[in-house]
C-alpha cells in the first residue's frame, strides 16, 4: 500500500518515477497479495536521484537491509531499518512502524519520534499505511512545492 499510494501520489505531481525492484524485474508480492511490477531493476538505477524512497513492510525492509548495492545508493543519498544496517543517517529523527521501533532503535543512533511522519533535513520518514498519503504528499512538497502538494490533494479529495 504504501509503495503504490506513493508512487501514484508522486507521479500526480508530475514527479519521474522509477520503480526499481531490488530483486529483478519479477513482481514483488506485497503482504496482502498484491503484485508490484518494477520498471526496472536495481542494477539499471543511475543517479543523481531526487529521492530513494523505500516503502514499508516487514519483507521489503528484509530485502532492502540485505541489499549491498542499495546500501551504497544510500550512503550516497541518505529508511529506518535499512538505514541503520547501512550506517545511514545516524543523529536523525525518524519514525517507523511501531512493530519495528525497537529494531531502529537498537544501538541508539537515531532520535526517535511517534509523528505521523518525520522530517530531518532530506530524510522523510512515516509510521506505516495510514499515513502513506501524507508521506506522499510531503514528499510533493519538499520535491516539487507546497503549492503543487496542495493541488495533488485537493484532486484526491483529501487534504493537505
Amino acid at each position: 500500500m504504501e509503495c503504490i499510494i506513493t508512487v501514484d501520489v508522486l507521479r500526480r505531481s508530475g514527479v519521474h518515477v522509477d520503480l526499481a525492484g531490488v530483486s529483478g524485474k519479477g513482481g514483488t508480492k506485497c503482504s496482502r497479495g498484491v503484485v508490484v511490477l518494477p520498471d526496472i531493476e536495481l542494477s539499471e538505477a543511475k543517479g543523481p536521484f531526487d529521492a530513494i524512497i523505500l516503502p514499508g513492510g516487514l519483507g521489503g525492509s528484509k530485502a532492502f537491509c540485505e541489499s549491498k548495492a542499495l546500501g551504497e545508493m544510500l550512503k550516497e543519498q541518505e529508511p529506518p531499518t535499512a538505514l541503520r544496517t547501512h550506517c545511514v543517517g545516524f543523529g536523525k529523527n525518524l519514525t517507523s512502524y511501531p512493530s519495528v521501533e525497537s529494531q531502529v532503535m537498537d544501538g541508539g543512533n537515531y532520535t526517535y519520534k511517534e509523528d505521523e511522519v518525520v522530517v530531518d533535513g532530506s530524510l522523510i520518514t512515516s509510521r506505516g499505511p495510514g499515513t502513506a498519503f501524507k508521506f506522499a504528499l510531503t514528499l510533493v512538497e519538499h520535491l516539487v512545492g507546497v503549492e503543487k502538494a496542495k493541488e495533488v490533494a485537493r484532486g484526491m479529495l483529501t487534504s493537505y
